[in-house]
Formats: C-alpha cells, sequence, structure tokens
C-alpha cells in the first residue's frame, strides 16, 4: 500500500516501471510462459526489434526480465523470460489497477449527476 502526502492509506501503489502500455504488454504476454522467443513476444506485441530490445533493456534492469541468448543451428536467438521479481511486481501492479478500478465503481455508484 502506498502513502499519500497526508500519511493516508492511497491503495496499492502502481509500477512505474510495468505501467508505459508496451512494457505491460510484455510483461502479461510473458507471464503466460516459462520463456518466449524474441520474435514471438515483438509480434505479439506489435512492437519493433528497437522497441522491443528497449523494454526488454529496462525491464532487465529493474530486475524484472531475464534475457538468453543462444542459436538455433547457426541462427541467433534471444529468449525472454520474467522473473519472479517481474511476476510479483506484475501481479502487485494489475492489483493496484483492479483497485483503481473498483474503487471508481464505488464511487461512481454514490455521485449523482445534477444536471439542470
Amino acid at each position: 500500500m502506498s502513502v499519500d502526502s497526508a500519511g493516508r492509506g492511497a491503495g496499492p501503489a502502481l509500477d512505474a516501471t510495468i505501467h508505459h502500455p508496451s512494457r505491460l504488454a510484455v510483461a502479461a504476454f510473458l507471464s503466460a510462459c516459462v520463456e518466449a522467443d524474441f520474435a514471438a513476444v515483438r509480434d505479439h506485441c506489435g512492437l519493433s526489434d528497437s522497441a522491443l530490445s528497449k523494454i526488454s533493456t529496462a525491464l532487465e534492469g529493474a530486475g524484472y526480465l531475464h534475457i538468453r541468448k543462444g542459436h538455433v543451428g547457426r541462427r541467433p536467438r534471444t529468449w525472454l523470460s520474467l522473473t519472479q521479481v517481474g511476476r510479483d511486481a506484475l501481479g502487485r501492479h494489475v492489483a493496484a489497477l483492479q483497485a483503481i478500478a473498483d474503487s471508481a465503481r464505488t464511487s461512481g455508484g454514490s455521485v449523482h449527476d445534477s444536471a439542470p
């Protein structure tokens, strides 16, 4: 739970590293598998090679992603996988998003339009 400037609990905090839509898409895709080929992640998430490379580097730097390089025959390949730290961070981020949506639904149900 995060704390606002007045010291009140503000609910679960969003993860700034995962929050960007492309990073969230990559993390979510990888959460459903043990490991995925770079090209499969790129294609599923609709990213360019350079965008996925930059995202991968940022997620790896945060400890959320493991990058494994190798070869299939003579061709170089890169595989991506979420670390346990990354899986935990994604879970907390999704819970924070859900809490925001739940709070909006609850608050929205008690607010009435006062249109003239």
